[in-house]
């Protein structure tokens, strides 16, 4: 088992639920971050004064998958999501030992 981290711009939400979705994934949890990469922030003006905001919205969309649809996912993902700018995300894979569903005491992917 694997599990995705996929930061994501706000707005690409739907495409990665409906990408998610076609990949048989039941499951996800969502959470509203701020931060910067290559982005950096952005320069607005408020009332005639120029500032700088350093920080940027984006989405956090974790969730633990069947090691045979981790290949599939990463190649929609950057398929359908990427807009070819600076700040489109990222996606990050990590080893996942175990799931444990809390209610049946499943394990494994029987608990995905």
């Amino acid at each position: 088992m694997k599990k995705l981290e996929i930061i994501i711009r706000p707005e690409k939400l739907e495409i990665l639920k409906d990408i998610l979705t076609d990949c048989g994934i039941t499951g996800m949890m969502v959470s509203n971050i701020m931060g910067f990469g290559n982005q950096m922030g952005y320069t607005q003006q408020y009332r005639g004064t120029k500032y700088s905001v350093n920080l940027v919205s984006k989405l956090r969309i974790e969730t633990v998958v069947k090691d045979e649809v981790v290949d599939q996912m990463i190649k929609e993902i950057t398929t359908k999501l990427s807009s070819g700018n600076v700040g489109d995300g990222k996606v990050f894979v990590y080893p996942v030992e175990q799931a444990v569903r809390i209610r049946t005491g499943e394990t494994g992917e029987n608990a995905l």
